[in-house]
């Protein structure tokens, strides 16, 4: 393994490599097209139910904004509209959707800019995160100028059925201000005031200088009427949360919620999603491997049970993870009391203790955004088969993943570029 070099990287804890070729560098999408993503279902549609199943085509289209577009479109509220997992911008993007009590008519009706919903059923209950059985991808990337590609590609190709560090990628913590794992923290410690002054006035040097000049401004000003005049039209939900504070400037609990219901419950995940970096990237640092097993280490097997490494049955327990039965995984602190059994749970401990956060801090959030945070594992390798080729100075990719694992995981270890070339 070798470290990241890049800053952003290391403060999001996405610390470390699985293999130590040199970089292919390169550039990913350079259009939509170069990212396709196409969600595959779990359970089908059926023929009655309140929920319209939709299977919704979109291309360089924010998932918020999209899911928005379609309400207003409808005439409808956003919190209508549901689905089993969000997508990249900047992508080509097949998923399902749910769409609660409309005219299955007005939908084959909608006629939205770079965006497709064909209607394929109903069912009786929404759709909900992590109600799909995985992602399949087909990537290129372009220009990439490294030495010897066709070693690279092989070399990565044949690291990633062994699995590479599971990390939370870029655009979980926000593409250009990566900064909703420091707002989910705000809203743990119960400091709605911070969290929307985090959100709104924390300016990122990836953003055009009047953007940061305006949330700056906002800072010092607290002025909210001003800077929703100031604020491009597009950081609409910025915009939604200084319109609370323009009515109601003490109230920061009240502003927040007017973000969307899963907006608002991401952050706090974000902030789930940066703990996992972190203690993953320390036991890379280690030099431990993400098949070895070591006493203490929490296990998750296929068929959802879990167990314990142990100093008696560490052999047994490597010829597991080698057959595929199960994997090592890191428990994602929530707010069920747990207890901790290795170095991944002390290092999970002592980051929140660190930020003076607790079960009932999550316990808090849970009511406050509306949606239970009890904790969960996460295996600690993504491994895939991978079907990979170079076209000249071209790198094409296919592979499929599991809900929540991250297409941009495999990508950088390919490229070992500065993750602003995954944007």
């Amino acid at each position: 393994m070798i470290p990241t070099p890049y800053p952003l990287e290391a403060d999001l804890g996405i610390g470390w490599y699985a293999t130590d070729t040199p970089g292919a560098g390169g550039v990913l999408r350079q259009s939509p097209e170069d990212f396709v993503v196409e969600e595959i279902p779990k359970d089908g549609a059926g023929e009655s139910g309140p929920y319209l199943l939709c299977r919704l085509t979109k291309r360089n289209w924010e998932h918020q904004h999209a899911m928005k577009s379609i309400a207003a479109a409808l005439g409808i509220s956003h919190r209508r509209i549901a689905w089993a997992g969000t997508k990249d911008k900047n992508a080509l993007t097949t998923q399902a959707i749910t769409i609660y009590n409309v005219d299955e008519a007005a939908v084959r009706a909608l006629s939205i800019r770079d965006m497709e919903i064909e209607p394929v059923g109903r069912r009786q209950h929404q759709l909900s995160l992590g109600d799909l059985a995985g992602n399949r991808f087909r990537i290129a990337i372009h220009d990439c100028d490294g030495p010897d590609l066709e070693r690279t590609v092989e070399s990565c190709t044949e690291a990633a059925a062994g699995g590479f560090p599971n990390y939370f990628g870029l655009q979980r913590f926000g593409v250009v201000r990566p900064v909703t794992h420091l707002v989910g923290r705000e809203i743990l410690r119960g400091d709605y005031e911070g969290a929307a002054l985090t959100y709104i006035g924390l300016a990122c040097p990836d953003e055009e200088e009047s953007v940061r000049e305006i949330r700056t401004a906002f800072l010092e000003e607290r002025n909210a009427k001003a800077t929703i005049a100031a604020l491009p039209r597009h950081l609409g939900f910025e915009r939604s949360v200084l319109s609370g504070l323009a009515e109601r400037p003490d109230d920061y609990s009240g502003a927040l919620k007017n973000l969307p219901p899963k907006l608002l419950s991401m952050f706090v995940s974000a902030y789930q999603s940066w703990l996992f970096n972190r203690v993953l990237s320390m036991r890379c640092a280690d030099g431990a491997g993400l098949d070895e097993p070591l006493p203490g280490d929490r296990l998750l097997f296929a068929n959802g049970r879990e167990d314990v490494v142990t100093a008696v049955n560490t052999r047994v327990v490597s010829i597991h993870i080698a057959r595929g039965r199960c994997a090592i995984a890191l428990f994602i602190p929530g707010s069920e009391p747990t207890s901790g059994t290795g170095a991944g749970d002390e290092r999970m401990a002592a980051l929140l203790d660190e930020d003076d956060i607790g079960a009932e801090d999550f316990r808090r959030a849970s009511e406050f955004v509306g949606l239970r945070y009890n904790g969960a594992l996460r295996p600690i390798a993504v491994k895939t088969e991978i079907d990979a080729g170079v076209s000249g100075q071209d790198i094409c990719l296919s592979f499929r993943l599991p809900p929540g694992h991250y297409a941009t995981t495999i990508c950088r270890e390919y490229m070992k570029a500065d993750p602003r070339a995954m944007i």
